[in-house]
Parts: structure tokens; sequence; C-alpha cells
């Protein structure tokens, strides 16, 4: 880093020497110096500023410009005819010298991503399917799931990792606070985890928004660049991003999507767990983490029973399902069941096992 800046020294050095030796600028020997300081810093700033752009878009910015510079020659050479005497005629000449390049510049430097290699050869190849494009956002990649979608061959199209998102990655890795430095390198090992994958295809991006600061709203323009979806656990991004007219794949959404149904009217074996929030209620959990709310089963917490589901409400937030206790000693008072009632259901009773248990078999 230190030759860096000592290079930035001797160029400003040397360009205010050439301004002291030739003297551009009427005014004498000082003046001529500050001048060339002046203009060397100012380069030394626009070098700065076009440090973290990347090349294929300073490649389409010289392009486009040279482009310009072209056209506008052509159309100066075409106007041989007009009177060059003329001040108007001399403007126009001006004015279009000077916003061809610039417009040339300005459209090459935006569509940059055009002179990757990948999208070159792809002119010559012959027209076939369109690749399909991932973008993977921060929380997705710490919580991890996304590694195991991948190995059963279920996520497809190329998987992009934008460098500004391997950024904030790296800057919770870097965290003082050891939770979001273990959740940081956590993330970066999946990302390893998914490289090493043969039948996954991932590219790390260069492109980046600069005029946009927030991570999410950068997230949202890429795949819009990219004309690709987003896949992400925050909520909040799924929201804004379909507001956007960008599509999102909600690992959360998957996940809820894939638990097991349940009807009303099933048996289950489930393992109160802890006392409800309503009077004489028992609360169970699933495998998956589904809540499961089971009336007349307050006194068998740390007991494992059968219930019976009555009824199964799904929220953004997950399904939960609500059951009641079938007390045998009420059911023996009640009478015997009717014969054929279970043989006509067909099912056996889900055994779901305590935590300590299902901790135990891992």
């Amino acid at each position: 880093m230190a030759w860096f800046v000592l290079a930035r020294v001797l160029f400003i050095a040397a360009v205010g020497y050439s301004a002291y030796s030739l003297q551009p600028v009427d005014g004498g020997v000082y003046p001529n110096l500050a001048f060339g300081c002046a203009l060397g810093a100012l380069i030394v700033v626009l070098e700065v500023r076009l440090k973290d752009t990347s090349v294929t878009h300073m490649l389409g910015a010289l392009l486009g410009g040279a482009i310009g510079l072209g056209i506008a020659k052509t159309i100066g050479a075409a106007l041989y005819w007009a009177n060059l005497g003329s001040g108007r005629v001399v403007f126009l000449h001006s004015v279009i010298l000077l916003a061809l390049p610039y417009l040339g510049m300005v459209l090459g430097g935006r569509r940059g991503e055009w002179l990757e290699p990948s999208r070159l050869i792809g002119l010559f190849r012959a027209a076939g399917p369109q690749r399909r494009y991932k973008v993977l956002d921060t929380s997705v990649i710490i919580d991890g799931r996304i590694a195991d979608i991948c190995e059963t061959g279920f996520m497809d199209g190329t998987l992009v990792i934008p460098q500004f998102v391997l950024k904030e990655l790296q800057l919770v890795a870097d965290s003082a606070d050891s939770m979001k430095r273990n959740r940081g390198r956590r993330g970066l090992d999946i990302l390893q985890k998914i490289q090493k994958m043969s039948n996954v295809d991932v590219t790390i991006s260069d492109v980046d928004f600069h005029e946009v600061r927030e991570v999410d709203l950068k997230l949202i323009e890429l795949a819009r660049t990219l004309q690709g979806k987003i896949v992400t656990n925050d909520f909040n991004l799924n929201k804004v991003a379909q507001l956007r007219g960008v599509e999102v794949l909600n690992i959360n959404e998957l996940a809820n999507s894939l638990k097991p149904v349940v009807l009303p009217g099933e048996l289950m074996k489930v393992f109160i767990l802890k006392e409800g929030k309503e009077y004489n209620q028992g609360v169970a959990y699933l495998d998956d983490g589904t809540m499961v709310v089971v009336d007349n089963a307050r006194k068998m917490i740390g007991k494992t029973i059968d219930v019976v589901v009555t009824s199964v409400l799904q929220t953004t937030a997950g399904k939960m399902i609500f059951g009641r206790f079938l007390d045998p000693a009420l059911a023996a008072q009640a009478g015997p069941a009717p014969v054929g009632a279970t043989a006509d259901a067909g099912q056996r009773p889900r055994h779901v096992p305590p935590p300590a248990a299902a901790a135990g078999g891992k």
C-alpha cells in the first residue's frame, strides 16, 4: 500500500515539474507549478474513484466514447458545405463533438457487462436456452440450507454471488461479537462447500452500483440487470423485491410448503413440552418445529400422549396445529368406540419423539 502512495506523490511531482518547466499558464513560475500539482492531484482523485470500477465497465466506457467520437467526426466531415465562418455552425460542431462521445462513454459504461467473456462467447454460439441466474443474499448464505438444496439438485441455473455480499460476509466474520463472527465464518464455509459441488454453476459478480448504498437495493438492481431471481430468507427484502418487479425464491416459504400435511381427525403421538396460554392447554413441537397446541393436556406435561387433530392454521410465519387429548378414563366412561372406526381411518398414530430422545438419536 505504501508504494501506491509513493507512486501517486511522484506522479503529482512529475506533472508539477512539467508545468514548471514548460509554463503552459501565463503568470510566472509558481502559478504554473501550482497548476501542475493541482492537475496531478485531480488525476489521482479520478484514479481513486475508478479503483472499484470493474474492467468491463471501463472498457465499455472507452469503447463507447471512441465510437461516439468517430460518429461526431463523421457528421462534422459531412457538413463540409456549411458556412464555417458562422458562429452557429461552429457551435453546432462543438456540441456534436462533445455530446456524442459523452453519450457513448456513459452508455458503454452502463452496459459494460456485455463485454464479459461468457457473453462475448455466447454471441458466437448457436441459439439455446438462456442462462437462469439466482442471486444469493447474505441471509440465505448464513442460513446454510441453500447448500443442502443445491446438493439435492433442485437449484438449477447459475448461482450468482455478488462481490458486495462477500464484503458484507467478511465484515460479519471479522466482527468483535463472537456470535456474529461465527455466523460470518459459517457463511464463508457454506460458500466454499457450494463451490466444490460439481453439479452447481457458481459465479462471482464484480458488478456494483456505487450510487446505491443499501445492499438489499443493490441485490434488486443486480437481479434486474441479469433478469434473474433473488434467493433470500429476508422477509422485508422479499416484499421490496416483489414491489419492484423482481422474482424472489424464499427458502422459508419452501420449507413451510414441504412440511407434512396433517388433516383434521388424524391421530398423532406427541410429547407435551410445556403449558399453553389458555386454560388446560399443553404445547408440543414436531420434528420440523411446527407447534402443536393440545387441549386437556396441561396435566400431561413431560409425557408422550395420543392426540386427535382438530384444526390446522397456516400463517406467513409457519403452520400451527390444534389438537385434543383424549383422556383414556373419559373415553372408557363414554363407552367403547364403534367397531371399524379406526379401521375406516386406515392410519396409525404419528409418533413424534420427545426432544431429549430426538437429540440422543442424532
